[in-house]
């Protein structure tokens, strides 16, 4: 006789939207814990004869998937200054960057940064995001990682490197420090299966010098990690690759041989069709943010490459870029827009928009063997989804449901690593109350320093 699977907790009676090879949905389904990993997932009657748990619980009413995964969000600065005007429409692109956002990046003090990253997490998770992959734009990083651990989700990180110096002289220095912040933050940071780890994110554009591009590749590949940039959400990127090296910014990278499956390049609104088959050809993901990129008026629903990119078989991943906190919403988003430039309602179906947002990040961060997926082995990376909501209704076909229609905001309880991080909509592990008042509080201090004058909509009397 087989004995019995010990676990922590049996969680009985949902319907379990796995994102298995076979896509399985298992209604009237039950999943046990033990540690951080799953050790059983099926049918309740079957599961509940092999296991014998500490724990027991009945979710009956719940939709239960793997935990999102956000690939590119900027946890620091944008949650306590979110609604804070970046310029106005006299300003561009660029001058709302380097008279706005960078500075508002810069002035955060360690304790900012904490809060931010704090409020970012807890955002995540309210809405079934359990792992991330971080924009690249922290500058206090131990502070930040501090901050994270007490929430208990699963990141990757990357501290803010620029490594292009504005003098050419001053170019061989440069590089040095941007590649000493990436060697350094990998070593304090490993990646040794802990939920936390930093990996070489570049600011990206064109604020990297092909040494530190290669350097930062190298280091990728020592180490198993993923390497991600932004690139081309807009001509100037294009612009600046053709007048400084005669060619497009892909065609580029490739020829510096820093492409491949483990690096990730977020927006690319601006790419053309060559650069589209050295995007398929390398392996390398794509990140898509669509609240970014249609706020933003990158030009993607004009001419995006997005549907050809999920033809050609790239990874597509998905983001919210610290505007949103709901990566569902992302993928609706992305969803509608593309069906209707395309005129075609059946692109972008309900499995692919949660194929992006559970098993393509798991990919690109090459984390596939440990989440993305509810199977036997992998980490214990849970949501349940709340139907006792009007917008579900009766389940007729979960993963439709809830890729189309379902509120993001039902989420009802997540488990990270097998640690329960939310129940009822609420934190187990921040006290919300105090890092909601602090994040008020610090997000004035901090707009202050800047000095940068507050653009309201309307007058505000």
């Amino acid at each position: 006789m087989t004995a019995p699977i010990q676990a922590d907790l049996l969680i009985e009676g949902a319907t379990i939207i796995t994102m298995n090879d076979q896509r399985h949905v298992i209604s009237d389904g039950a999943l046990a814990i033990a540690a951080d990993k799953i050790v059983a997932v099926g049918k309740r009657e079957a599961v509940a004869r092999s296991v014998t748990a500490r724990r027991t619980i009945d979710r009956r009413r719940f939709v239960m998937t793997p935990g999102f995964i956000d690939a590119h969000i900027h946890i620091t600065g944008d949650p306590i200054t979110r609604g804070f005007a970046r310029g106005g429409p006299e300003d561009s692109w660029s001058d709302r960057m380097s008279r706005w956002v960078i500075p508002i990046f810069l002035a955060q003090t360690p304790e900012d940064e904490r809060i931010s990253a704090q409020c970012a997490a807890l955002a995540m998770m309210r809405y079934g995001t359990t792992c991330f992959l971080e924009a690249g734009t922290v500058v206090h990083l131990d502070t930040v990682m501090e901050g994270l651990a007490g929430t208990g989700i699963r990141g990757r990180v990357g501290q803010w490197v620029e490594g292009r110096a504005h003098n050419p002289q001053d170019q061989a220095r440069k590089s040095a420090e941007a590649i000493a912040v990436l060697e350094t933050e990998i070593a304090r940071y490993p990646d040794n299966g802990g939920k936390l780890a930093a990996c070489p994110v570049l600011v990206g554009h064109s604020t990297n010098s092909d040494d530190v591009w290669r350097a930062a590749k190298a280091l990728a590949d020592q180490y198993g990690l993923t390497l991600s940039a932004h690139m081309s959400p807009r001509t100037g990127d294009p612009d600046w690759y053709l007048a400084n090296y005669g060619r497009r910014p892909l065609e580029h990278l490739a020829d510096i041989g820093v492409l491949g499956p483990n690096v990730a390049l977020t927006h690319l609104a601006q790419i053309d069709r060559s650069e589209l088959e050295i995007l398929a050809a390398s392996g390398a993901s794509a990140i898509h943010c669509a609240h970014a990129a249609f706020q933003g008026g990158f030009g993607l629903s004009q001419g995006g490459f997005y549907p050809e990119m999920i033809e050609r078989g790239v990874n597509v991943m998905l983001g919210t870029d610290g505007i949103a906190a709901d990566i569902l919403s992302s993928a609706r988003l992305m969803a509608s827009v593309f069906r209707d430039a395309c005129v075609d309602q059946d692109i972008f179906p309900p499995s692919t928009m949660l194929e992006m947002t559970t098993l393509s990040g798991a990919r690109g961060l090459g984390m596939e063997r440990q989440i993305g997926s509810l199977e036997v082995g992998k980490k214990a990376d849970i949501v349940l989804h709340d139907t006792d909501l009007p917008e579900w209704g009766p389940v007729f076909d979960a993963p439709a449901q809830l890729a189309l229609s379902a509120p993001p905001s039902g989420v009802h309880s997540v488990w990270i690593d097998g640690v329960q991080v939310l129940d009822d909509g609420h934190a187990t592990l921040i006290d919300e109350a105090k890092l909601l008042a602090d994040a008020r509080q610090a997000g004035f201090a901090l707009i202050a320093r800047t000095q940068l004058p507050n653009r309201t909509s309307w007058p505000v009397l």
